[in-house]
């Protein structure tokens, strides 16, 4: 990463774990914008873990996800209690973590601010993400798509998808609420390492490889 000025990611909600590692180790991130919608990703969902294992949380979209066209205009789906699952999920996995209620209140604000466009609505954890740990970054997003990027961006869209994020050899550890029944859980939602170590978590990531 060393030769690289730039990072480039793709606009997820609550960013995975490893995600933010890379994220805290550059000044300069710029987020995709004019990617297409696509299914099977992180766009509209994020992994945390329960008593019984990893939990999937997803953001219900109007139009279903075999859409087409750009996903930033892409619209959330309020037909359903979707924003009160997440929340009663959340409560559930972290409640008894050692700094969720230090974060609820920023987080259930989050999740019950109705937002139109899932864009949005991801970038607004995004930004909540890099203010609580006190990033030093300058966000910006993409004015159009490349296929490919100068040698200078490093390119980490579609990096994890919910079918290999937890292909890692060398994962971000940190003890978890539920590790002494299910293990400890690679590259979670940023939600977990957040709950879990607090301020710690920047330098916790600044120190990783």
């Amino acid at each position: 990463m060393e030769n690289k000025s730039i990072l480039l990611l793709d606009n997820q909600y609550f960013m995975n774990v490893e995600l933010l590692k890379a994220l805290v180790k550059f000044s300069n991130i710029k987020v995709e914008s004019f990617d297409s919608w696509g299914k099977m990703s992180f766009k509209n969902r994020c992994m945390l873990a329960g008593a019984n294992g990893v939990i999937g949380l997803t953001v219900p979209v109007l139009k279903g996800r075999d859409q087409k066209g750009l996903f930033r205009n892409v619209q959330i789906d309020y037909r359903s209690n979707w924003q009160i699952q997440h929340w009663r999920t959340l409560m559930a996995c972290y409640n008894r973590s050692p700094f969720f209620e230090h974060y609820a209140d920023d987080l259930r604000g989050l999740i019950f601010q109705e937002y139109e466009y899932l864009f949005d609505l991801n970038m607004a954890t995004l930004q909540w993400v890099v203010k609580l740990l006190k990033v030093p970054v300058n966000l910006s997003v993409t004015e159009n798509f490349l296929l490919q990027y100068p040698t200078f961006v490093l390119d980490y869209r579609n990096r994890f998808r919910p079918n290999n994020f937890q292909n890692i050899t060398q994962p971000v550890y940190y003890p978890q609420v539920f590790e002494a029944k299910i293990g400890f859980q690679k590259n979670l939602s940023c939600i977990d390492l957040i709950c879990c170590e607090g301020p710690n978590a920047l330098q916790l990531l600044l120190n990783q490889d």
